[in-house]
């Protein structure tokens, strides 16, 4: 199978229809599928489509939940614990936010812990989720029974990938979204390659051997092939980016989205599985006494962009720029998926007995 565009619409109500057919009420299955294919059409397809075969993996084996809300463990006006009972991950992270934009204008601050939520994806869709509502926001993720990323100088997995977010409104332009994962690549981007998408960065992954390769071989193992292919099967690890410096960040998040929330870190020994997150959100208007805020977020963005560019680049761009542009690419010709993604997706749907012979001519055609 060759990869041709897809209709965005056409996928998400085919994974809509998957996640519905597992148990999912039609609201969540609806936000779950819409979050993977906006996923993809900003170029995190680590985060996208790719996802849905492990969703109902997961669903049929009871790792995550259908229909699961976020529980109230604690309340204490600006700060607020929840727990996500192992519910869909979009569906709990998005309740989150929503509490901590409600708080954080009743406060001017607020601090939303949540642990046991299934997969929340891709963490830069809560920041811009506060940015919208003019908020400023920073998110901290770890994924407890996770253990596929090796520290810095270790040839051993100690910690997920750990993803942090930072959200900046800037009225009337492009919000501010830095958004990454503290692995030099996600996990799903190995499952990507190894699906016949783009390949890993040289020395992405460390082998047991203690030796640094791109074989997404050495994280899956003898699963690589199998229809959910599992990142701890293997002998290797994910590297952390950046170093001791991003390996720095990894541990963080750990401890802060992990040891915090009580969702659990990734020590030896199997955790149970689930995101762990802490999200704080702040109001500027509580801090702007100058009034002067969103203007100098406008200037400084503004001068960035317009910054000598090195040679060989067309021009500077700043956190959320690549994903609006790659939104805009989708939006006009329709999103790209890997052949293999496509195929296991194609596959997935006709076990299940659903009609995607539409989206089949689409992506055949």
């Amino acid at each position: 199978m060759t990869a041709y565009p897809v209709d965005t619409g056409n996928l998400s109500d085919l994974l809509c229809a998957m996640l519905e057919h597992e148990g999912c009420a039609p609201e969540e299955a609806r936000i779950v599928a819409d979050h993977l294919v906006e996923a993809s059409a900003r170029g995190h397809d680590s985060h996208g489509v790719v996802r849905i075969s492990r969703y109902v993996q997961w669903l049929r084996s009871g790792k995550i939940k259908a229909n699961r809300a976020a529980k109230v463990i604690a309340d204490i006006g600006a700060l607020v614990q929840l727990d996500g009972q192992s519910g869909m991950g979009q569906r709990l992270a998005g309740e989150a936010i929503s509490i901590g934009i409600e708080r954080a204008r009743s406060h001017g601050t607020a601090i939303i812990a949540m642990r046991h939520a299934g997969h929340i994806g891709r963490l830069g869709a809560y920041a811009e989720q506060a940015a919208r509502a003019g908020f400023v926001s920073l998110h901290f993720v770890n994924v407890g029974g996770s253990r596929i990323v090796a520290p810095f100088g270790s040839a051993e997995a100690a910690c997920s990938t750990a993803p942090i977010a930072i959200g900046v409104p800037n009225p009337g332009g492009d919000d501010f979204i830095l958004d990454f994962a503290t692995s030099m690549v996600a996990e799903g981007k190995a499952l990507v390659a190894a699906r016949g998408g783009p390949p890993l960065p040289p020395e992405a992954l460390v082998g047991g051997d203690g030796q640094r390769t791109s074989d997404p071989q050495v994280l899956y193992g003898d699963t690589l092939n199998a229809p959910v292919p599992d990142p701890r099967a293997g002998t290797g690890a994910l590297r952390t980016m950046g170093d001791h410096k991003g390996s720095g960040l990894a541990l963080a998040c750990e401890l802060l989205a992990g040891a915090l929330t009580g969702n659990g870190t990734n020590k030896q020994g199997d955790g149970i599985f689930g995101n762990g997150y802490v999200a704080i959100v702040i109001d500027p208007a509580r801090l702007d006494d100058t009034g002067g805020f969103a203007a100098e977020v406008r200037d400084y963005i503004d001068f960035v962009r317009g910054l000598r560019p090195e040679a060989g680049l067309e021009r500077v761009q700043i956190p959320g720029d690549p994903e609006r542009a790659r939104q805009h690419h989708t939006r006009l010709n329709g999103l790209t998926v890997p052949p293999g993604v496509m195929r296991a997706i194609l596959d997935l749907a006709e076990e299940m007995g659903l009609d995607a012979q539409g989206l089949e001519h689409e992506a055949m055609a």
